[in-house]
């Protein structure tokens, strides 16, 4: 099987020189233009469009005091003050985004993928900063966590939106003096990482504009339970990585209601019956399969070879809270090799599904880290100083813009001049 996830998803062209930029000047305004109207003033018009230029620029830092004195007629409080407490709604940029996404990349097969992306942070008056897990470094340290929505389509890929993660303690009487400095608006609400992904995948299916088959994701979202079951609610299609320790049943248990003890109530608990089969591990069912249960397939074309894989697929029974769940694909996922790394997966698609299909979007997540690698690598998605709420928001909404408009180019220019190729 051969995915749609090859070259003809290349990346846009991120070896730009200050001359390219000055090249596709013109190009950049007729783009920043679908957004001017949603900003309320002419400066803030003129220095979103100077931001998108020097997050484009190859320069050592896009901080804003380095863009600001890189940019023409550059100016570094204006430039610092625009991002950081400029009153002016990314969201609503983003929403507009997503139509531009639409019309760029928009495919019945795309694919809407969650992850989190983590900035490490020194000190502690950062909006959200904490000592919890940071993907970036691969260990507990002081970071600030986001959850994003990327979009993949056979045209291409990019980011969609973006939460900043608040730790509980931030909600706090003790963290009220460091919300009120940040900017924090008193209504934010705890919400976990999911919670956050949830409401950016809703968002995106109520537009209505975006066409997409399938949300994947990995192990953080794929193992909460309450987030399967808002996508299985919205009838939406997920492939979601879970813990090879997750269980499942084989076949469907009896359950039964447990009598009250007090003759004045109704029974009021169900439960699974005693008698039944226990769930089992997804890896030791991985573990039990036949050898014929297990075919080679290839699941995208990479750089220097072919992406192959052992899959195996068999129809189950989620547990959700020890009682039985929706039925759903095990997808499980072996590595070639001496020592082979297993992968398991849960998927609410039905029973008949084409399982080439389950293979392609088990190779899906590969986008949104590239996104990450491209919006952090080149366009100084982590180099912000800006510590507010709204700062944070801005500078990754105006990142996201910037991705999005080197994938048009492109788009635009894949059969043209070399660099843009």
């Amino acid at each position: 099987m051969s995915a749609s996830t090859g070259p003809e998803m290349g990346d846009p062209p991120f070896d730009l020189t200050p001359q390219d930029v000055a090249a596709l000047g013109d190009d950049l305004v007729a783009y920043h233009a679908h957004f001017t109207s949603l900003f309320l003033r002419s400066e803030q018009r003129v220095w979103s469009l100077k931001y998108l230029q020097g997050l484009l620029l190859p320069i050592a830092s896009k901080s804003a005091e380095t863009m600001a004195l890189a940019v023409s007629d550059g100016n570094v409080r204006d430039m610092q003050r625009f991002v950081g407490q400029g009153v002016w709604d990314g969201d609503a940029l983003l929403k507009r985004h997503i139509e531009l996404v639409a019309e760029s990349l928009g495919d019945a097969a795309g694919v809407l993928i969650v992850d989190g992306s983590d900035f490490p942070k020194q000190g502690c008056h950062s909006a959200g900063v904490a000592r919890q897990y940071c993907g970036a470094l691969g260990k507990v340290a002081n970071c600030q966590a986001g959850v994003f929505l990327a979009y993949a389509a056979p045209q291409g890929h990019t980011l969609l939106d973006r939460r900043l993660y608040l730790p509980q303690a931030w909600l706090t009487e003790a963290y009220e003096d460091r919300r009120e400095k940040c900017g924090i608006p008193k209504d934010v609400q705890f919400r976990t990482k999911p919670q956050l992904a949830w409401e950016m995948i809703q968002q995106v299916q109520s537009a209505g504009i975006l066409p997409f088959s399938w949300v994947v994701c990995d192990e953080a979202f794929g193992d909460t339970p309450e987030f399967l079951e808002e996508l299985e609610r919205a009838e939406i299609t997920y492939l979601a990585e879970v813990a090879v320790s997750t269980r499942v049943w084989l076949q469907s248990p009896r359950t039964e209601v447990v009598a009250s003890k007090d003759p004045d109530r109704r029974p009021v608990r169900e439960r699974v019956c005693a008698d039944n089969a226990k769930p089992v591990r997804v890896d030791a069912l991985a573990g039990q399969l036949p050898a014929e249960a297990w075919r080679t397939y290839q699941i995208k074309q990479g750089e220097k070879a072919p992406l192959q894989a052992q899959f195996a697929f068999v129809r189950a029974v989620a547990v959700r809270q020890k009682m039985p769940g929706p039925q759903v694909w095990v997808v499980l996922r072996r590595s070639l090799g001496d020592a082979p790394e297993l992968k398991a997966y849960l998927s609410n698609a039905t029973a008949d599904v084409d399982l080439h299909e389950l293979v392609r979007v088990s190779g899906q997540r590969w986008p949104i880290e590239t996104c990450f690698k491209q919006a952090k690598g080149k366009l100084g998605m982590a180099e912000y100083q800006t510590r507010s709420w709204q700062g944070w928001h801005h500078h990754t909404t105006l990142v996201i813009l910037a991705h999005h408009f080197l994938v048009l180019i492109r788009l635009k220019h894949k059969k043209g001049h070399r660099r843009l190729r």
